[in-house]
């Protein structure tokens, strides 16, 4: 706390009348930065469906994660957040409900709907994850590989697999 003092330009006193501590700052970032990204997200996808909405809203997740690094993370980790300060938060709510819905295009029912959001943060994690890393040294162009996900993941959402009555694989 002290060295974020220092970097404000404030006494430690002055930062603890905002924040009571590391963990209460960090849960504040990470709320901010998932209200940050989920109107980015929403601005994107407003008035799109299907292969378009999904590019729109990856395009847009990768981007904020670009712009905002250190934002981005504090969205991906488990952190304690105030539950009152959490109810009054609409970022984290917000882009579940905007997840559900951008996916909704490909008429997935429960288990599959929750499977699909799950693949879908899993890969654009992931690719982010190793793309900041410099996981990709490849001569091929990340940008063109990161289309090629987004196809795929399209017609997967498409062609989702059957599933009997407990929500198995066929």
């Amino acid at each position: 706390m002290s060295a974020v003092a220092r970097r404000l330009g404030v006494k430690d006193a002055s930062l603890y009348a905002h924040v009571r501590n590391l963990e209460d700052l960090r849960g504040r970032i990470a709320l901010l930065a998932a209200d940050e990204k989920t109107i980015r997200i929403a601005e994107a996808i407003a008035g799109r469906a299907g292969k378009d909405a999904l590019v729109a809203y990856a395009n847009a997740y990768r981007q904020y994660a670009h712009d905002h690094p250190g934002r981005y993370t504090a969205t991906q980790i488990p952190i304690q957040i105030d539950p009152e300060l959490l109810a009054r938060a609409p970022g984290p709510r917000r882009a579940v409900e905007l997840t559900y819905s951008m996916l909704r295009a490909y008429a997935l029912d429960e288990p599959d709907l929750t499977d699909a959001v799950r693949l879908l943060r899993s890969t654009l994690h992931g690719f982010i994850s190793l793309e900041a890393a410099g996981g990709f040294a490849h001569a091929r162009p990340v940008e063109d590989t990161w289309a090629r996900c987004l196809d795929g993941l399209h017609t997967l959402l498409e062609h989702w697999p059957a599933h009997d009555d407990e929500g198995e694989p066929a």
